[in-house]
């Protein structure tokens, strides 16, 4: 580098590391970069020329770190994920497509145990240049290099998917059937082995595996299902009966005039009834969970999952009583815990319910959905957790007086009830609080979390009114929750409440708002009885099942 070596600069990680080069500054290196270009030597020769004589051989894992970074790793822009790399971005603007992709081969070729080139590889041709056969190869590959890796499986159903989306409406509908088929046999793929990596990490503990329950293939499958039915129904309306499976599939095919169309009568017989087995996970998933306190789920999956709903499945009984209950005027708080109940119930029940000759009443009616719960009760391990959370909070003792049941006894059953239905999905996911008990009698003190955000002059915060506590500020929230004595020993709140959000130094007695996850009570806005000041947490939090108390971390 002489006479020009104060360009660079020689460093050393630790004292165990290998020393490194590097540019003195990042603008000297993208100037250098530039004026190297300029002379011809183009970013995609250099990179080219970087793999074949620094990467020929075995490597150090750090130098891989960084070539695997400076190829697959994509920043984050503002609120979202750009699509590439910062080197394959700049490659594509100064020198075109093409080039991007013989780089990615390049890499693919020389690291040919790894899976992540290919599977950027196979992202460029789809997205890129929407050459799909490539990218469905180079998909594959990825997926023999890493087979049981769901987030390497999911590039080839969102290769099948895009291509499926990027058909004409008039197309035919042969073409359109097999693309679809191929992206959700890819997807359900996707799917099983995300449940494998669920099971792999309860039975081993492996750390390599994700945090966050991969639902991509779940996701992928809705997706397929919504762009599915517009290219189909837009053009001949029959469809629509073939796909909500309101008419018989051999005739309505035969009906089409198109024998060949009958190799897919087996796929499109499932499809709505796997649709709405997963339209009924993202219903809860979404509704009992977010991403993380400060931040919500994408937009877009309630929007493509509520629009998938609306064509494959629309208004079922469930969603009718609630209707019915919304017209007879009872309040939004008495509707949103009776839909809450009514969707664990099975449609014969349902229609049992509203069959009943005193359901001519809201109140009969209301009457006759309690009778049913108050029949299955005690409730087992097997129930689902919903019907556990709603005994919790009905048979929840007036002013902290005497239960009819053992509340930590329901505790205990509606957490393990959680553990079997929820816990691999949610993992680190924020839990949302879903019902408050309140200060009215029977149904009405039972509060759901959208009657208390109602009174926001502002949208819900997540960041300041739920984990600052600034809504229990309000003074309208205050006139609807019921405040709960109890008392903190070692970090724990002893009451008749079960479950603790707060971890707490000293023995001290307080106050709280009880609420209610999918996974149990939850002690909010805890206070010191004597002065009414917040207890200020600077430990973590802490949930716990029973008075007995141990610690678990995956609380809120």
């Amino acid at each position: 580098m002489q006479p020009s070596n104060h360009l660079i600069i020689t460093f050393q990680e630790d004292g165990r590391a290998e020393k490194k080069v590097r540019m003195a500054h990042t603008m000297i290196a993208q100037y250098c970069t530039e004026l190297l270009a300029d002379e011809g030597v183009t970013r995609s020769d250099t990179t080219r020329n970087f793999l074949n004589n620094f990467c020929s051989d075995e490597i150090p894992l750090w130098l891989f770190g960084f070539v695997k970074d400076m190829l697959t790793k994509r920043e984050m822009k503002k609120e979202e994920q750009e699509k590439f790399s910062r080197l394959i971005l700049d490659i594509e603007k100064m020198e075109g497509n093409e080039q991007c992709a013989t780089v990615l081969e390049e890499a693919s070729y020389t690291f040919d145990q790894n899976p992540n080139f290919p599977q950027t590889l196979a992202r460029f041709y789809y997205i890129e240049q929407e050459s799909y056969n490539p990218a469905e190869m180079w998909a594959k590959t990825a997926i023999e290099r890493d087979p049981q890796n769901s987030f390497v499986a999911d590039t080839l159903g969102q290769v099948h998917k895009n291509h499926l989306m990027k058909q004409k409406v008039s197309g035919e509908p042969r073409e359109i059937l097999h693309l679809a088929e191929k992206a959700i046999k890819a997807f359900e793929n996707e799917e099983k082995l995300a449940e494998n990596e669920v099971q792999e990490m309860r039975e081993h503990g492996n750390a390599n595996i994700s945090q966050f329950y991969n639902y991509r293939g779940l996701f992928g499958y809705l997706r397929v299902c919504n762009t599915l039915y517009d290219k189909l129904v837009r053009p001949s309306k029959i469809w629509k009966n073939v796909l909500t499976k309101k008419v018989s599939k051999s005739s309505a095919l035969k009906s089409l005039e198109d024998n060949e169309l009958l190799e897919f009568r087996d796929y499109i017989k499932r499809l709505r009834d796997e649709a709405k087995k997963k339209l009924i996970f993202f219903e809860n998933f979404l509704a009992y969970s977010k991403t993380n306190m400060e931040k919500d789920d994408p937009e877009y999956i309630f929007d493509d999952t509520s629009e998938c709903y609306q064509k494959y499945v629309g208004d079922t009984t469930a969603k009718q009583l609630i209707e019915m209950f919304k017209k007879r005027n009872l309040d939004d708080q008495s509707v949103e815990v009776l839909s809450f109940l009514v969707k664990e119930y099975t449609q014969t029940e349902l229609e049992e319910i509203s069959m009943c000759p005193s359901a001519d009443s809201e109140t009969a009616l209301v009457n006759n959905i309690l009778a049913r719960f108050e029949r299955k009760m005690p409730l087992s391990d097997r129930d689902p957790p919903e019907l556990h959370m709603f005994a919790l909070l009905w048979y929840w003792p007036e002013n902290q007086g005497q239960c009819v049941f053992d509340l930590s006894e329901l505790t205990q059953k509606m957490h393990k009830s959680y553990e079997n239905s929820y816990k691999k999905y949610f993992r680190a996911r924020y839990h949302l609080p879903l019902f408050f008990i309140g200060k009215g009698e029977g149904v009405k003190r039972i509060v759901h979390r959208n009657v208390i955000e109602k009174h926001l002059e502002v949208r819900p915060d997540w960041s300041d009114n739920w984990k600052k506590e600034e809504i229990f500020r309000n003074s309208a929230v205050q006139e609807l929750l019921l405040r709960l004595n109890g008392e903190v020993r070692n970090y724990k709140v002893y009451t008749r409440v079960v479950c603790v959000r707060n971890s707490l130094w000293k023995p001290r007695s307080v106050t709280f708002y009880l609420g209610f996850t999918i996974r149990g009570p939850v002690a909010f806005d805890i206070q010191k009885e004597d002065t009414d000041e917040s207890v200020v947490d600077n430990c973590g939090t802490t949930q716990t099942n029973d008075v007995k108390e141990t610690k678990d971390n995956e609380g809120h």
